[in-house]
Protein backbone atom coordinates (compact mmCIF):
# COMPACT_ATOMS: atom_id res chain seq x y z
CA UNK A 1 0.00 0.00 0.00
CA UNK A 2 1.35 3.49 -1.17
CA UNK A 3 -0.30 5.79 1.27
CA UNK A 4 -0.30 9.69 1.83
CA UNK A 5 -0.67 11.30 5.07
CA UNK A 6 -1.41 15.12 5.25
CA UNK A 7 -1.84 16.59 8.75
CA UNK A 8 -0.78 19.61 10.43
CA UNK A 9 0.29 18.02 13.72
CA UNK A 10 3.76 15.99 14.09
CA UNK A 11 2.40 13.72 16.53
CA UNK A 12 -0.56 12.42 14.70
CA UNK A 13 1.10 12.52 11.70
CA UNK A 14 4.07 10.42 13.56
CA UNK A 15 1.68 8.06 15.37
CA UNK A 16 -0.90 7.34 11.89
CA UNK A 17 2.08 6.88 9.91
CA UNK A 18 4.05 4.01 12.49
CA UNK A 19 0.27 2.55 12.59
CA UNK A 20 0.31 1.97 9.17
CA UNK A 21 4.35 1.06 8.53
CA UNK A 22 4.16 -1.43 11.33
CA UNK A 23 0.34 -2.76 10.87
CA UNK A 24 -0.45 -2.79 7.32
CA UNK A 25 2.99 -2.46 6.11
CA UNK A 26 2.50 0.25 3.92
CA UNK A 27 5.00 2.76 2.45
CA UNK A 28 3.68 6.37 3.97
CA UNK A 29 4.57 9.84 2.75
CA UNK A 30 3.78 12.25 5.89
CA UNK A 31 3.15 15.91 4.93
CA UNK A 32 1.97 18.55 7.17
CA UNK A 33 -0.30 20.80 5.01
CA UNK A 34 -2.42 20.96 1.90
CA UNK A 35 -0.49 22.61 -0.55
CA UNK A 36 2.24 20.44 0.25
CA UNK A 37 0.25 17.05 -0.06
CA UNK A 38 -0.86 18.61 -3.58
CA UNK A 39 2.56 18.75 -4.60
CA UNK A 40 3.76 15.54 -3.61
CA UNK A 41 0.24 13.94 -5.48
CA UNK A 42 1.30 15.71 -8.32
CA UNK A 43 4.79 14.39 -8.53
CA UNK A 44 4.71 11.26 -6.90
CA UNK A 45 1.47 10.16 -7.13
CA UNK A 46 -1.07 8.49 -7.83
CA UNK A 47 -1.28 6.61 -4.40
CA UNK A 48 -3.71 4.01 -3.01
CA UNK A 49 -5.17 5.92 -0.80
CA UNK A 50 -4.33 9.61 0.15
CA UNK A 51 -5.63 10.80 3.96
CA UNK A 52 -6.14 14.72 4.13
CA UNK A 53 -6.75 16.45 8.30
CA UNK A 54 -10.32 18.13 7.93
CA UNK A 55 -8.50 21.06 10.08
CA UNK A 56 -5.42 21.38 8.34
CA UNK A 57 -3.93 24.84 7.05
CA UNK A 58 -4.90 25.38 3.19
CA UNK A 59 -7.66 22.56 3.36
CA UNK A 60 -10.89 25.13 4.15
CA UNK A 61 -13.02 22.03 5.29
CA UNK A 62 -14.32 20.21 2.27
CA UNK A 63 -13.45 23.02 0.11
CA UNK A 64 -10.07 21.54 0.05
CA UNK A 65 -11.60 17.92 -0.35
CA UNK A 66 -13.58 19.18 -3.49
CA UNK A 67 -10.75 20.75 -5.30
CA UNK A 68 -8.29 17.38 -4.76
CA UNK A 69 -11.09 15.90 -6.34
CA UNK A 70 -11.11 18.21 -8.90
CA UNK A 71 -7.64 17.95 -9.86
CA UNK A 72 -7.26 14.36 -9.36
CA UNK A 73 -10.25 12.74 -10.51
CA UNK A 74 -8.64 9.20 -10.37
CA UNK A 75 -7.23 9.31 -7.02
CA UNK A 76 -9.04 7.82 -3.23
CA UNK A 77 -9.22 10.32 -0.72
CA UNK A 78 -10.67 9.87 2.64
CA UNK A 79 -10.99 12.44 5.37
CA UNK A 80 -9.17 12.30 8.77
CA UNK A 81 -10.37 14.15 11.62
CA UNK A 82 -10.48 14.52 15.26
CA UNK A 83 -12.80 17.70 15.73
CA UNK A 84 -15.10 17.63 13.10
CA UNK A 85 -19.17 17.68 13.95
CA UNK A 86 -20.28 13.99 12.89
CA UNK A 87 -22.86 15.17 9.42
CA UNK A 88 -19.24 16.01 7.98
CA UNK A 89 -18.58 12.35 7.28
CA UNK A 90 -21.90 12.32 5.53
CA UNK A 91 -20.71 15.30 3.69
CA UNK A 92 -17.31 14.35 2.65
CA UNK A 93 -18.66 11.18 0.71
CA UNK A 94 -21.54 12.77 -0.68
CA UNK A 95 -18.78 15.45 -2.13
CA UNK A 96 -17.09 12.44 -3.01
CA UNK A 97 -14.60 11.16 -0.67
CA UNK A 98 -14.61 6.97 -0.09
CA UNK A 99 -13.99 7.36 3.76
CA UNK A 100 -13.88 9.31 6.91
CA UNK A 101 -11.05 8.52 9.70
CA UNK A 102 -11.12 9.71 13.63
CA UNK A 103 -8.55 10.02 15.13
CA UNK A 104 -9.26 8.33 17.98
CA UNK A 105 -9.32 4.88 15.97
CA UNK A 106 -6.35 2.62 17.38
CA UNK A 107 -4.36 0.83 15.21
CA UNK A 108 -5.93 -2.50 14.16
CA UNK A 109 -9.28 -0.32 13.12
CA UNK A 110 -7.61 2.15 11.46
CA UNK A 111 -5.60 -0.19 9.30
CA UNK A 112 -8.66 -2.46 8.14
CA UNK A 113 -10.30 0.52 7.73
CA UNK A 114 -8.23 1.99 5.62
CA UNK A 115 -7.56 -2.01 3.74
CA UNK A 116 -11.09 -1.75 3.50
CA UNK A 117 -11.22 1.58 1.44
CA UNK A 118 -7.86 0.50 -0.56
CA UNK A 119 -10.44 -2.42 -1.85
CA UNK A 120 -13.09 0.11 -3.32
CA UNK A 121 -14.98 0.26 -0.51
CA UNK A 122 -16.36 3.12 1.12
CA UNK A 123 -15.57 3.22 5.08
CA UNK A 124 -17.45 5.40 7.60
CA UNK A 125 -17.87 4.51 11.06
CA UNK A 126 -21.18 3.20 11.44
CA UNK A 127 -21.35 5.59 15.44
CA UNK A 128 -21.29 8.46 13.10
CA UNK A 129 -24.06 7.79 10.56
CA UNK A 130 -27.34 8.59 12.46
CA UNK A 131 -30.13 9.87 10.63
CA UNK A 132 -29.50 13.69 11.57
CA UNK A 133 -25.88 13.22 11.18
CA UNK A 134 -25.86 15.99 14.29
CA UNK A 135 -23.85 15.42 17.67
CA UNK A 136 -26.48 15.67 20.38
CA UNK A 137 -25.98 18.76 23.05
CA UNK A 138 -25.39 16.93 26.37
CA UNK A 139 -25.01 18.31 29.75
CA UNK A 140 -21.19 18.30 29.36
CA UNK A 141 -21.26 20.77 26.10
CA UNK A 142 -23.89 22.70 27.30
CA UNK A 143 -22.03 24.47 29.66
CA UNK A 144 -19.27 25.56 27.55
CA UNK A 145 -19.71 28.33 24.85
CA UNK A 146 -19.09 27.81 21.03
CA UNK A 147 -15.18 29.45 21.64
CA UNK A 148 -14.65 27.07 24.46
CA UNK A 149 -15.85 24.14 22.24
CA UNK A 150 -13.44 24.84 19.76
CA UNK A 151 -10.47 25.49 22.16
CA UNK A 152 -11.33 22.24 24.23
CA UNK A 153 -11.62 20.23 20.75
CA UNK A 154 -8.32 21.36 20.00
CA UNK A 155 -6.79 19.85 23.53
CA UNK A 156 -8.62 16.90 23.31
CA UNK A 157 -6.15 16.47 19.82
CA UNK A 158 -3.04 17.56 21.58
CA UNK A 159 -2.83 20.99 19.66
CA UNK A 160 -0.30 23.62 21.20
CA UNK A 161 -1.85 26.77 22.33
CA UNK A 162 -0.54 28.44 19.15
CA UNK A 163 -1.69 25.88 17.11
CA UNK A 164 -5.24 25.89 18.67
CA UNK A 165 -4.71 30.01 18.02
CA UNK A 166 -3.50 29.43 14.38
CA UNK A 167 -6.66 27.39 13.42
CA UNK A 168 -9.32 29.53 15.15
CA UNK A 169 -7.66 33.06 13.64
CA UNK A 170 -7.11 34.54 17.21
CA UNK A 171 -4.21 35.60 19.44
CA UNK A 172 -2.03 33.09 21.31
CA UNK A 173 -3.16 34.89 24.76
CA UNK A 174 -7.11 34.95 23.79
CA UNK A 175 -6.35 30.56 23.65
CA UNK A 176 -4.22 30.61 27.22
CA UNK A 177 -7.46 33.04 28.49
CA UNK A 178 -9.94 30.44 27.35
CA UNK A 179 -7.58 27.37 28.73
CA UNK A 180 -7.92 28.79 32.42
CA UNK A 181 -11.69 29.19 31.93
CA UNK A 182 -12.20 25.74 30.75
CA UNK A 183 -9.96 24.36 33.84
CA UNK A 184 -11.99 26.29 35.63
CA UNK A 185 -15.40 25.12 34.29
CA UNK A 186 -14.13 21.92 34.11
CA UNK A 187 -12.30 21.77 37.90
CA UNK A 188 -9.13 20.40 35.75
CA UNK A 189 -5.65 21.16 37.11
CA UNK A 190 -4.41 21.57 33.43
CA UNK A 191 -4.98 21.09 29.82
CA UNK A 192 -4.24 17.39 29.56
CA UNK A 193 -6.95 16.75 32.74
CA UNK A 194 -9.22 19.10 30.96
CA UNK A 195 -9.13 17.07 27.48
CA UNK A 196 -9.64 13.66 29.82
CA UNK A 197 -12.28 15.07 31.59
CA UNK A 198 -13.88 16.07 28.19
CA UNK A 199 -12.97 12.90 26.53
CA UNK A 200 -14.90 10.89 29.48
CA UNK A 201 -17.52 12.62 29.22
CA UNK A 202 -17.82 11.90 25.63
CA UNK A 203 -16.90 15.06 24.08
CA UNK A 204 -16.29 15.77 20.54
Amino acid sequence: MRILLADDHGLVRDTISAYLEAEGRAAVIAVEDYSEAMKVLSNKGPFDLVLLDFGMPGMNGLDGLSDAIKKHPNQSFAILSGTAPNRIAQQAVERGAIGYLPKSMGAKSLVNAVRFMIAGETYVPASLMGESGETPETEFSRKLSQRERQVLSGLCTGKSNKEIARDLDLQEVTIKLHVRTLCKKLDAKNRTQAAMIARNAGFE
